[in-house]
Parts: structure tokens; C-alpha cells; sequence
């Protein structure tokens, strides 16, 4: 897949992440090639906001005003499309990421492959499945962050407060927007048996290319195991994975 060496527009929903994934999110975008146009966006105003301040210079970062004229509606929604609208106009990049977690950009993100751009997001668990479907991928930064572990802290917290409100806590969780791994293998399965040669092996640089396809947000550290996609698969009893050269194969298991 060609994605190196592009030119990008970096465009950040301040208002809607927060500001301890801007190491990663640099990172990651580095990854397709140079940052051209590196904005963050929101109502600087706000106290909600502090959080940012501090990585604007750090990270090079330009703000962008955007009062809330309208309570309870997110204000940087509205200057983020028009600025990446007038990015595409002036034809200086041919990449786009987008930051949010929003599924009020699925629109934007639509808009600018239909005008062949690239376009990558990255956001939370709980971004709706509009906004990753829409993105050629996606990069799911909670997963990504390495936050230490909180195990022993919600035992203690089920030992001190009361059924109701632990079933209140549950029944707030966030739904997560990522696809069971159950159905990944179904999928998989399914891929090859479509592209297999003869004696069941089938290309894996096709079959990742069409996996990324069907699943934008897709990576083995959603299910907490940060290795090689190919890597991940060849430890499942489903599928057989084979090496001759510079090539790989993947097969389902006989």
C-alpha cells in the first residue's frame, strides 16, 4: 500500500481528545510521511482546554479559534471542515488525518476521498463505525496509549460501593466501536477461500491490502497484542502461515 513520503494535513478536534495523545498522534502520522499542515482546533477560552496549551509549542502546533456560539455543540466541528475544505482546494497536500473521535466528520472524511485524497483518522474506542469505515484506516489511540493498569483499582472500588452503583458504572460504559475479533477471523476466512490459489495458500500482501479494506480500524494491539498483523494470525489454530523468500502465504487450517 503506498502510503509513505505524503504530504499531510494534520487536523486535531482539540474539544474531543485529549491532550496526552498528541506524542502519539504525531508519531503515527509521521509514519505516511511529512506533516505539511499541523492544526488543532477549539474554544481556547475554555478551561477544558489547559491541557493543550502546553503542547502547542512542543509539538509545533497551530490553534485555531472557534467560539461556541451554540451550548452543548462541539465549535470546532464547523471551522475544522471549512479549513480542511480550503486545504484541498489549494492542492498543497494529498493526505489528510483527522482527529476525532466525532462521527460528525464521516461526512468530511466521505468528501475528501471522493476528490482522491488519502484520509486516515485516529480517535478512541468509542468512535462511532461511520467515521472509521470512512477512513482508508484508523488508529485507535486509547489502545495505543500505555496506561498503566487499573485492575486493582476496580476491585477496591467494587469492595467499598454498593451493587447499585457498580451497575450504574457498568451500564455507562462506552461502547467500543471495534469489531469483535470473532468476526475478523470470520472475514479472514472467508478472504482467502475468495483469493487462494489451488493448493489453499494465498498471497498475505493481497490479503492484508483487502482485510484493511473491510476493517479500517483493525490492528492486533486492539486485542492487546502490539505485534505484526501476520504475526498475530500465525498464533491462531485457524490459520497457517508460510515464508519462501521475501514472500508470505497465509492458508486456513485444514
Amino acid at each position: 500500500m503506498e502510503i509513505k513520503n505524503k504530504s499531510i494535513a494534520l487536523l486535531i478536534d482539540a474539544e474531543n481528545i485529549s491532550a496526552s495523545y498528541i506524542e502519539i498522534i504525531i508519531d503515527e502520522a509521521n509514519k505516511y510521511g511529512t506533516i505539511n499542515y499541523r492544526r488543532v482546533y477549539g474554544d481556547w477560552t475554555t478551561p477544558q482546554l489547559n491541557p493543550w496549551k502546553t503542547k502547542i509549542s512542543e509539538f509545533g502546533l497551530t490553534p485555531v479559534q472557534q467560539y461556541a456560539y451554540t451550548s452543548g455543540k462541539n465549535s470546532s466541528d464547523f471551522t475544522l471542515i471549512i479549513d480542511a475544505m480550503d486545504i484541498l482546494y489549494s492542492e498543497k497536500v494529498n493526505s489528510f488525518c483527522i482527529v476525532s473521535s466525532d462521527s460528525d466528520f464521516t461526512k468530511l472524511v466521505t468528501r475528501l476521498r471522493e476528490d482522491n485524497m488519502f484520509v486516515f483518522g485516529m480517535g478512541e474506542s468509542k468512535t462511532p463505525i461511520s467515521l472509521v469505515n470512512s477512513c482508508e484506516t484508523f488508529a485507535y489511540l486509547d489502545k495505543m496509549l500505555k496506561a498503566e493498569p487499573k485492575e486493582e483499582e476496580v476491585v477496591e472500588v467494587e469492595t467499598k460501593e454498593s451493587k447499585k452503583q457498580i451497575a450504574k458504572i457498568k451500564a455507562n460504559k462506552t461502547v467500543s466501536s471495534i469489531t469483535p475479533l470473532r468476526r475478523i477471523k470470520q472475514e479472514l476466512t472467508n478472504i482467502i477461500n475468495a483469493n487462494m490459489e489451488d493448493d489453499g495458500w494465498a498471497y498475505w500482501s493481497l490479503i492484508a491490502q483487502l482485510l484493511q479494506k473491510k476493517f479500517p480500524g483493525f490492528h492486533p494491539r486492539n486485542y492487546g497484542d502490539n505485534t505484526r498483523i501476520l504475526q498475530f494470525f500465525e498464533k491462531m489454530k485457524e490459520f497457517e502461515v508460510k515464508k519462501e523468500a521475501t514472500v508470505s502465504y497465509i492458508r486456513n487450517s485444514k
